[in-house]
This record gives C-alpha cells, structure tokens and sequence, in this order.
C-alpha cells in the first residue's frame, strides 16, 4: 500500500480548518500531520515537521498566504503548497504562482475535486481552478513585463521566437527534455520513467531549469512553454 500523503492544514478559520481536516482525514491516502491558524504557528510547525504537501489559505492574519510561500517553501524546501482560497482575483493567482505555489483552488471546489488536486499536486502536476483558467490567461496578455522580469504568469506577450530560443539554449539537452515533459504536466516519476532515469536526478535538473530560466515553479513553465508555442 502506497505511503499517505502527508498534509499541513494552514487556515486561520477554525471551523473551516477543523471541518477540512475531519473530511480529509476520512480517506487514507492522507495523514493530517499538522495545523496552523497564521503564517507564524505554520512556521514553528514546520520547525518540528516536514509534510510532502501544505494547504494554505490566503487571507490570513498578518501575513497573506501568497506572500508566505517563499518562507515556507524555504522552512521545508520539498514542500508542495496548494493554495485554497476564496479569492478569485487574479493579482493573487499571479502572485502565488509566481512566488512558487503548485496549485491554486477555490473553496467552492467540491471535496472529490480538492482530494484529486491534492493527489495530482504531490504527483508534480500543477492544479488550477477552471474558473481561474480565463484569468490566468488574462494575466498572460497584461503587457507590463520589464527587463528584469522573471518570466512568470505576468510574462504578458509571448516572446520572439528568437527569444524563446534563446532561453530555452540556457538548457542542456537533458533539461529541456524534462523542460517540455514538465510542461506537459508529467510528474517527476513519470518523466523518470520516460527517460530512464532516476527520480531525484529529475529533480536536479528541474532546480537547474528554474534556476537557468528564472522560474520558481513547475506551473511557470508549463506557462511558458504555453505562451511560446513549446508544448
């Protein structure tokens, strides 16, 4: 039997975050390791455990979800955040991907529907609400990309095709392989599988491809590839 997902409950309402935590708790492909009510109590969780995934609220007190993500993902570097929010705006859709979250879903989502974007986020696809779908693309065409902009979901306009190129040539052979298998939405074990290679190498070269590219998370590439004809 595969190992349960192990989860961290971050929402500052108590009944909402208890009600979470008993409906999830109720399907064994997940361990509820951990709950917080702010960013802070999140923090010193994540000082005492390590969870493969976080779901994170926005509107919390003091700091907003969002703008949390790189001090999480910085307390436990292999955690996926999926955001799951009420907010349908699109400053912090952008916002969260481009700080790094795997995934972003409305609490309007059913339960079937959030217990799958959980299974499919730990996997390494990226998971994103249909309703946030026109937005996303809305934000793609906000022409307000600077020089020194990383190439994220505020990348408006598609680039060159001479640009394009131009990043991708920052890729060795390997990386832009699992570049264009990440945009596909292939999980780490699949691409493994499809490359004959071993799953943590696969997770190297997706640090270097982020790291190369400016991009900080899987969804981000996945946009890319998308605004430039890649996929």
């Amino acid at each position: 039997m595969t190992e349960a997902i192990q989860l961290l409950v971050v929402d500052d309402h108590t009944l909402f975050r208890r009600g979470l935590i008993a409906l999830l708790s109720q399907d064994e492909r997940f361990q509820i390791v951990g709950e917080a009510g702010d960013v802070g109590e999140a923090l010193r969780v994540l000082g005492k455990v390590q969870p493969d995934l976080l779901l994170l609220d926005n509107h919390l007190p003091g700091v907003k979800g969002v703008d949390a993500i790189g001090a999480l993902k910085a307390a436990c570097p292999d955690v996926r955040i999926l955001m799951l929010t009420v907010s349908e705006d699109e400053e912090d859709l952008s916002k969260a991907l481009q700080n790094g979250a795997d995934g972003y879903l409305l609490k309007t989502s059913e339960s079937d529907q959030l217990c799958e974007a959980l299974v499919k986020v730990h996997e390494g696809h990226s998971v994103i609400s249909p309703a946030m779908l026109n937005k996303l693309v809305s934000g793609l065409r906000q022409p307000h990309v600077g020089v020194n902009t990383p190439l994220d979901v505020a990348a408006a306009e598609p680039l060159s095709r001479a640009q394009a190129a131009q990043q991708l040539d920052k890729l060795s052979p390997r990386e832009k392989d699992i570049f264009l298998l990440v945009a596909k939405s292939l999980s780490n074990k699949q691409i493994a599988r499809d490359l004959d290679i071993a799953e943590t190498t696969v997770k190297i070269h997706i640090q270097h491809i982020f790291k190369k590219m400016n991009l900080t998370s899987r969804v981000q590439i996945a946009i890319f590839a998308a605004s430039n004809g890649l996929n």
